[in-house]
């Protein structure tokens, strides 16, 4: 049988994500979770896959940056509020992640892991029951998308993150 990073190889390749100025490669092994800097949720929902779009056209599962003290659950509960106005209602599963090399010489934030974090993907059950709460210090959400698992990878194409790829690396998983 194929590996993820054969059967995944867009997704698995190295990778250099311009705007953050951070050397990614993709990976399924767990990272200790003081390393988790981000966090990304393939939410699955009646009907499908969550997808976003904020006010400047990116297209992006929802999630975001860890604030300080908050676990993993709390971060991906505060951010499918903020950018998808979900809840979860089940458990988180493990997805994989971006190991980053940061080239930046200080962290984007002083809390957050440097000069190597992780950028996790998780996938869960969620229900959306009201508008994304969009914080003014955060992005602003314009659309939230339920997508069938194969239209919202399509939807998600193009992004630096390789977000397609993810969604169907958890459909491979048996994760959507």
């Amino acid at each position: 049988m194929a590996t993820w990073a054969e059967q995944f190889p867009a997704l698995f390749a190295p990778g250099h994500w311009e705007w953050g100025e951070l050397d990614v490669r993709y990976t399924v092994d767990e990272p200790p979770e003081e390393l988790i800097s981000n966090v990304h949720v393939v939410c699955r929902t009646d009907g499908g896959i969550v997808a976003c779009t904020n006010d400047l056209g990116w297209r992006f599962l929802p999630g975001g940056t860890r604030e300080p003290g908050e676990t993993i659950e709390e971060l991906v509960r505060r951010e499918l509020l903020e950018e998808a106005g979900a809840r979860l209602t089940g458990p988180v599963t493990w997805l994989g992640a971006h190991r980053a090399e940061h080239r930046r010489a200080a962290p984007y934030r002083p809390h957050l892991p440097h000069p190597v974090s992780y950028w996790a993907n998780y996938a869960a059950d969620v229900v959306i029951d009201q508008e994304p709460t969009n914080p003014a210090d955060g992005e602003q959400v314009t659309e939230v998308l339920v997508l069938p698992p194969d239209k919202a990878a399509g939807y998600l194409d193009g992004q630096p993150e390789q977000v397609g790829e993810v969604i169907r690396l958890a459909q491979a998983m048996r994760l959507v």
